[in-house]
């Protein structure tokens, strides 16, 4: 496959990640209407970790990762699952949805100059510009939906600035990775690493849990929310990262609250302001100004044709 393709098929795949992250939030609120946000977690990713195991014996034949990997898959899997998952959700319980998001949008930001300052990627100008129009389209989105920005959640604001921040050096983590290794592996061994952790936090309330009182609804939001936004989005994601770079591919962090508004349109009637339309301009053109950064570099770790 040619560079140019795999770069489009990098990029159709992103789209489909903000896809299933943008309609995640309605699916978890499915299931954390019956149980709380530690055991949701735990269960998921234990669920997640179980089935790309399997998922990876049955594709590659093994799975096992090279030993030089050990160590960088660890701090990979406990820093982008276990420690991102608890500051974001204590994060989401003491301050508000409107700063989270707002501080989630820095992603790409965080990304391109932690990428310069570390050396793994170059500071290129359409990413920078790219990341501030995609910044400014969701406050401008989250501004239209009457929004207020207050300053007394700093604990909260400062627990979901540290997901962020785990997010973007795992980001930078999987594009820095030198070891010959699939992504499907990569996302295996990180999920692995990192459910444990969840597992152990959410075990009080998972064992005090009235399983057989969940709901058909809470279960579609495990199932939508393990398989389609851990298990394939995550894959896709990586594989992302390792094709067009950690840059661009944070950028479209930005067009999740725009998905999350197009589908409250047609389902809820949340007909979009003027002000949140120019806001979704700005989203997308950041995201079409950063398609401008030429990669003259290859994936970080070869892939494996298949």
């Amino acid at each position: 496959m040619t560079e140019s393709r795999q770069v489009v098929r990098a990029e159709v795949a992103m789209l489909a990640v903000v896809l299933i992250w943008g309609a995640n939030f309605s699916f978890m609120k499915m299931a954390l209407g019956e149980m709380s946000g530690l055991a949701f977690a735990g269960l998921r990713f234990t669920l997640a970790a179980c089935i790309l195991l399997a998922v990876l014996q049955w594709r590659e034949g093994s799975v096992g990762a090279p030993r030089e990997a050990w160590w960088p898959l660890a701090w990979m899997g406990v820093l982008s699952n276990t420690l991102y998952q608890v500051c974001f959700m204590y994060g989401l319980t003491h301050t508000s949805v409107a700063n989270a998001s707002l501080i989630v949008a820095t992603t790409p930001l965080i990304v391109a100059f932690l990428g310069a300052a570390t050396g793994i990627e170059a500071l290129r100008r359409p990413v920078v510009t790219g990341g501030l129009l995609g910044f400014s389209g969701v406050a401008l989105i989250l501004a239209g939906k009457g929004a207020e920005l207050g300053v007394g959640r700093l604990a909260g604001d400062a627990a979901v600035f540290g997901a962020t921040l785990c997010w973007a050096v795992f980001t930078l983590g999987v594009r820095a990775l030198r070891v010959r290794i699939s992504t499907l592996r990569l996302t295996t061994w990180t999920m692995v690493t990192g459910a444990p952790g969840l597992l152990l936090l959410g075990a009080p309330s998972l064992r005090a849990l009235d399983w057989g009182g969940l709901s058909p609804r809470a279960w579609s939001g495990v199932a939508y929310s393990t398989l389609l936004a851990i298990v394939v989005a995550y894959i896709l994601w990586n594989n992302a990262v390792r094709v067009v770079g950690s840059g661009r591919t944070a950028i479209f962090n930005s067009m999740i609250p725009l998905v999350a508004m197009l589908v409250a349109w047609p389902l809820l009637g949340e007909h979009p302001r003027p002000v949140q339309i120019g806001g979704a301009v700005l989203i997308v053109s950041g995201v079409l100004l950063s398609r401008r950064t030429v990669q003259a570099n290859r994936p970080a770790a070869p892939l494996p044709s298949r």
